[in-house]
């Protein structure tokens, strides 16, 4: 079964203007997260996937395999989708960009789900973990997965899911971590499907594979490796990495 790791970069970004360019410890945040994925030694191939010759001229200055895909994707599986088509593969694992402390562990969790799938039952598979900060369950920007007893998604929303009208200290909520693995046929079927009213309302890609009557398998995670979005988070960043390192 042959394994690829696929990273797309993206230039433009929001709230923190081309952060996958800004300095690391000495490397593009890119690279950084480049360097992680490739170090868990898991992935027959490691792919930059970016809609930036500025971004393609860095890693590939580093040699790295890069991909140089259009702007106008509406969504990150698209620009995936569009990289997988030249590349051949059993499973493609989207790792963003913005993450260089990503979990071995969770990223082999994911790989070995499909190595038990013998018949080829799940299309997708992405990663949850259990939410501890309270104050996360109300807010819009974390996304929240409810699952059936095998861990087959069930719905995603930024609304608190599930309603517990009964607190217990045994009720639990889990967020959605942005990481997906694919068979690469049902990546590159996802271009092709129709977004539906739930993605539309809620703006959450994974919705898409539900509302077309896709598996998508959870994985629980006990890893809630921080992504960079903000100024304040790529401070923590260089701290955590300046901390690991020394």
């Amino acid at each position: 079964m042959k394994v690829v790791a696929m990273i797309p970069a993206r230039l433009a970004s929001s709230r923190l203007p081309e952060k996958m360019i800004l300095d690391l410890c000495g490397l593009p945040v890119i690279l950084r997260t480049y360097e992680a994925v490739k170090a868990t030694a898991l992935f027959d191939e490691v792919i930059i996937v970016t809609d930036s010759k500025k971004i393609a001229t860095l890693t590939e200055g580093h040699g790295v395999t890069t991909i140089l895909s259009k702007k106008d994707h509406e969504t990150g599986s698209d620009r995936i989708a569009e990289a997988a088509e030249s590349v051949q593969a059993d499973i493609i694992i989207n790792v963003q960009g913005d993450e260089p402390f990503i979990d071995s562990n969770s990223l082999s969790a994911l790989i070995q789900c499909f190595r038990e799938d013998h018949e080829e039952l799940i299309d997708l598979a992405s990663l949850m973990v259990a939410i501890a900060d309270k104050t996360y369950i109300d807010n819009p920007n974390v996304v929240k997965v409810v699952t059936d007893l095998t861990g087959k998604a069930l719905y995603f929303s930024r609304s608190a899911i599930p309603f517990h009208r009964d607190p217990s200290p045994l009720s639990r909520c889990y967020k959605h971590k942005g990481v997906y693995a694919f068979r690469r046929s049902a990546l590159l079927e996802f271009p092709k499907l129709i977004m539906g009213p739930l993605e539309r309302a809620e703006k959450i890609e994974a919705i898409r594979y539900l509302e077309h009557g896709k598996r998508l398998q959870m994985i629980e995670t006990s890893v809630d490796a921080p992504g960079i979005d903000t100024r304040a988070d790529l401070e923590d960043a260089i701290a955590n990495f300046k901390k690991l390192n020394t």
